[in-house]
């Protein structure tokens, strides 16, 4: 498994009964987690109970926060020298998943390392924390979500670390068809990110279903392989798609188009003062052989 061990202004501090208890920057909040099935809390129940917000959950579906404290919002958190801007959305999400940094540890050392400037897709960017680690490490970046609310939430990322005049753009569309928009325009990206979700809807209402669509998109992204490509790699939340699936994928889609090294872990979360770790998904990787 692969952990974040650096990411200091965030902090895993307990988890039990469903639930994990964390620090981001100054506020502590508590927040649900299905994979948290054990009852055995580590802290005792004030530290539990002296939390700036709670997440609870609807028995009908979604939830809503229950503030505690005084939150300022947005607020920020750092990671190595970049700022992120969190805020309390209606799912339970502050905008950042913490664990996604040790795939940017493996973007930005692609990035940096190379002897020539890159050229990134992200798709499914969400907020935008690797477009921002990819941009500040001096690619380009074409930063692709469906959401609206999304991609201007990146944008603020992307100003709050001055590198609004960096070489990125911002496209709100449904990536499958983005993918084959550019395979026409004859585009070739060196590295390609996707976070692809469950379920969800495209701009103009398009379904998206994991299962039914993600060999079509990926299969559709090779034809964006320069012809120096470097890295590809896709993260995963389903629970039902194991890292061996993803892994099969990409023998049978980017490495017919150039063969490369393919490896795939999970990601997960440390826990503070203890052994205990929060699994966190799965992600696989296609890197060039150097």
């Amino acid at each position: 498994m692969r952990l974040v061990n650096d990411f200091f202004d965030y902090q895993l501090l307990d988890m039990a009964n469903g639930e994990k208890l964390e620090k981001w920057g100054k506020y502590t909040l508590v927040r649900p987690d299905p994979q948290i099935i054990w009852q055995t809390k580590s802290k005792s129940e004030d530290k539990w109970n002296l939390v700036d917000a709670k997440y609870h959950r609807s028995k009908s579906g979604g939830g809503s926060w229950e503030i505690l404290k005084e939150i300022k919002t947005p607020f920020y958190v750092k990671y190595h020298d970049l700022t992120f801007c969190l805020k309390l959305m209606g799912f339970k999400h502050t905008g950042l998943f913490p664990e996604q940094a040790t795939n940017w540890n493996m973007l930005e050392k692609i990035i940096k390392n190379s002897n020539r400037p890159l050229k990134v897709l992200n798709l499914f960017a969400y907020t935008g924390a690797a477009s921002v680690v990819a941009l500040n490490a001096g690619a380009s970046v074409v930063h692709v979500d469906s959401s609206k609310g999304m991609v201007d939430w990146a944008k603020e990322n992307v100003i709050v670390n001055h590198l609004e005049n960096k070489p990125i753009r911002f496209i709100v569309d449904d990536c499958l068809k983005f993918v084959k928009r550019e395979i026409r325009r004859g585009n070739k990206y060196d590295i390609i990110l996707m976070d692809p979700p469950s379920f969800g809807r495209g701009s103009k209402k398009e379904v998206w279903n994991i299962e039914d669509s993600l060999f079509e998109l990926i299969n559709d992204c090779k034809e964006l392989m320069s012809d120096n490509f470097e890295l590809f790699l896709i993260n995963s939340y389903s629970t039902g798609l194991s890292k061996t699936v993803l892994e099969n994928i990409l023998n049978l889609t980017i490495n017919q188009k150039q063969k490369g090294n393919i490896a795939s872990d999970e990601i997960g979360i440390p826990m503070e003062e203890s052994l205990l770790i929060l699994p966190c998904g799965v992600t696989a990787y296609w890197e060039k052989i150097n």
